[in-house]
């Protein structure tokens, strides 16, 4: 049941056809984890607190620092020193007193992983490094809870929804790290990027809680800020044996290994065109040779890749080549490959 002062508070979502008074009773009865109170989890926290999720959990072992103000927005200079997810709860109190949230001020690890996740039916993955995704992934595959997952680095985020009714999971997009990890304290990023980032996955949790539009389950959004670029992606999944693959959401992409890209390479050279779809950054750092058309520019390109030969894509773990072969069927009249992990 809602107070007068709660009707008026959501008034404004309450009046659409598609979320109405039982989307919003949904709504406050959502229990919803956010991991990481940064970039991506201050956006997320604050749009998640004014829609009216009912409870809410922050966990982050995190302080504030002067560093993070140009895009974690819900901090002030005052803060610097404080834990991000007791100042996030004390703040998001006073957006929204009729939400519940519980601080953790300590790190997403295996020790208490399970214990805290299970108290929550939604997960949203803000973290900022591998390790930690890992670990969200793997104890919400084994809790079966529903993942929302964004990342960002310089002027590039994704998004995407997992393990949802038992979809493709990190895993199944990421299935081992990569040898060389870039974040935003090396690489940089723009402070609105994670604004941007952060919306869409509250976006998707408001969707997926009130059950409503179409959600980016087993799909990978990336947004460019920079030439604003949008893809869609959908999802292999791997794990047959464990999951049962959605055929909606699955497509068999051509793969090679690197012996067999040599041994085309070696017998006949003319008739292979090798592309990295690389940022410029990556594949001056290390490459194979070939171009370098970015797979945000791959679509725009098209002129540059000569009709009749065999393709082959590559980047550093097979993944981006994989999204190249989905965006080059279809429009590109000859035979593509992605090259699988060859580093």
């Amino acid at each position: 049941m809602f107070i007068k002062e709660e009707l008026n508070r959501y008034n404004r979502q309450m009046i659409l056809p598609e979320l109405g008074l039982k989307g919003q009773e949904k709504l406050k009865a959502a229990k919803v984890l956010v991991i990481g109170a940064g970039g991506l989890g201050c956006p997320v926290l604050q749009y998640l607190a004014a829609a009216g999720v009912g409870t809410i959990g922050i966990i982050d072992d995190d302080v504030v620092e002067l560093s993070n103000l140009h895009r974690q927005i819900l901090y002030n200079h005052t803060d610097i020193g404080l834990s991000k997810a007791k100042t996030a709860a004390t703040k998001l109190k006073l957006l929204n007193p009729h939400v519940d949230f519980t601080a953790y001020h300590e790190r997403f690890k295996a020790d208490n992983a399970v214990n805290i996740c299970r108290n929550y039916e939604l997960v949203i993955d803000c973290s900022d490094n591998f390790n930690t995704r890992y670990l969200v992934n793997d104890t919400c595959v084994a809790l079966g809870k529903t993942l929302i997952f964004g990342s960002i680095l310089q002027f590039e985020g994704q998004i995407a929804v997992f393990n949802h009714h038992g979809g493709p999971n990190y895993r199944d997009l990421y299935p081992a790290p990569p040898t060389e990890n870039i974040n935003c304290a090396e690489g940089g990023v723009i402070g609105i990027l994670p604004g941007i980032i952060g919306l869409y996955m509250a976006n998707e949790a408001i969707k997926l809680i009130c059950d409503i539009g179409e959600t980016l389950a087993g799909k990978l959004m990336t947004i460019n800020a920079l030439n604003n670029t949008a893809l869609i992606f959908k999802i292999a999944q791997e794990k047959q044996s464990e999951i049962v693959k959605a055929e909606a959401t699955v497509r068999e992409i051509g793969e090679i290994d690197k012996t067999t890209l040599d041994q085309w390479l070696s017998e006949s050279p003319d008739e292979i065109f090798l592309i990295d779809v690389r940022e410029d950054y990556e594949h001056e750092e290390n490459n194979i040779g070939g171009v370098n058309i970015s797979l945000y520019e791959l679509t725009s390109s098209l002129k540059s890749i000569p009709q009749g030969k065999k393709v082959v894509c590559y980047c550093q773990t097979g993944q981006r080549s994989k999204m190249a072969v989905q965006l080059l069927e279809g429009v590109y009249e000859g035979e593509v490959y992605s090259l699988k992990k060859w580093i």
